[in-house]
């Protein structure tokens, strides 16, 4: 069952990968001096550009995104409170690398440790903040590959809360730049809060925020830097100009310095050569799709966030969509459950797809709607 629509603006969930038409259109993707990058339009996941995207890294700091993940997700469950004070152990304490300089015996509160671990990048804080939520930081590491298994992260693994090195540690631009969405989008509160802090002092040291995008672009608001031997100087970067928003990935940089100008390059190239159109709101019906052996024969499907979509410039007009249902659709269903897939296309060639949820429940109907259904769906 298919609904054709006019050529509009689609919402998009999903991680979109740079298509044949797209390719068509756009100038040529700027050369970065690193050794893998992505720059995703984070209204819809949509690659806009990338390089070796899927070659496994050593992560370094960028892993403390999953670190912050699974603390925000903690305060929201209620099992940790930001003003809940978090005891010093040995080994958080004696933790090498970027410290923000806790003392083993300190009752530290929750919130101190979340702005050391994101602006300091502080390993001693990460540790502390896992032996908290999960008591080591090896049940804490598990949790962070379970937690990056749910979210799509199919080429990554954890062995610790901090990135210090390990050959069992890695990742890639594309999970990371799943994991940096999400993040975004499911705290953004959090996200802003602290992502933007500029320096933070505890123990009497003022230490600033490795991220220097946060100084030369005032749209820049995120989101962290790592770097190890093996690594190299690595940065994920997000700006939002306007009520766009694009969020880059670089890593294997050769300098501090190298990793901001080249996230910047990256940004920038963007923002001028893509328009960003924002087809459907969060939570809009999109149209409505037939149910069967339910207590209703509709359900409304749409999509969760906003869905905006990055075309070529000049070339919005020219963007088309197609919604495909999956039939039969058999109740129940469920809110947020994959019923059908948006269908973009650019000047007649492919240019993604996208999945389409369901906005509501739809419980299975009585014996009789089932059975009625049944026979319908023999002859259908």
């Amino acid at each position: 069952m298919k609904f054709l629509l006019q050529p509009l603006f689609l919402l998009c969930t999903c991680l979109g990968l740079i298509s044949a038409a797209q390719a068509q259109q756009t100038p040529q993707s700027p050369a970065l001096a690193a050794r893998s990058w992505v720059l995703v339009e984070s209204g819809s996941n949509q690659f806009l550009t990338s390089e070796k995207p899927d070659e496994r890294l050593e992560p370094a700091s960028l892993t403390k995104l999953m670190t912050a993940y699974l603390t925000f997700s903690a305060i929201h469950q209620k099992t940790l409170a930001l003003e809940q004070t978090v005891p010093v152990s040995e080994r958080s304490w004696r933790t090498g690398g970027s410290k923000m300089f806790i003392k083993v015996g300190d009752q530290v509160p929750v919130e101190e440790l979340i702005k050391g671990m994101i602006v300091q990048s502080g390993n001693d804080a990460c540790v502390a903040l896992a032996e908290a939520i999960a008591g080591s930081e090896e049940a804490f590491a598990l949790l962070m590959n379970k937690e990056a298994e749910r979210l799509g992260m199919k080429a990554t693994h954890f062995k610790n809360a901090t990135g210090l090195p390990d050959p069992e540690h890695v990742t890639t631009a594309r999970d990371l730049a799943t994991l940096a969405t999400a993040l975004i989008r499911d705290f953004p509160a959090e996200y802003a809060k602290y992502y933007s802090m500029k320096e933070f002092r505890y123990n009497n040291i003022t230490q600033p925020n490795r991220n220097r995008l946060l100084w030369l672009d005032p749209t820049v608001d995120g989101v962290k830097t790592g770097y190890t031997d093996a690594a190299g100087y690595c940065l994920i970067s997000s700006a939002k100009r306007g009520e766009r928003r694009l969020l880059s990935v670089v890593l294997g940089t050769d300098s501090d310095a190298a990793r901001a100008s080249e996230s910047l390059k990256l940004l920038n190239w963007g923002y001028q050569f893509f328009d960003a159109v924002k087809l459907y709101g969060a939570n809009q019906s999109v149209s409505e799709f037939r149910v069967w052996k339910g207590s209703q024969n509709q359900v409304k499907a749409g999509f969760a966030n906003d869905f905006v979509v990055s075309v070529p410039k000049n070339y919005s007009d020219k963007l088309q969509a197609e919604l495909v249902s999956m039939q039969p659709l058999v109740a129940p269903v469920h809110q947020g459950q994959v019923i059908g897939t948006l269908k973009l296309s650019l000047e007649g060639k492919p240019y993604g797809e996208y999945p389409v949820l369901a906005l509501e429940e739809v419980p299975a109907g009585s014996w009789l709607a089932r059975l009625i259904d049944t026979i319908r769906l023999w002859f259908a």
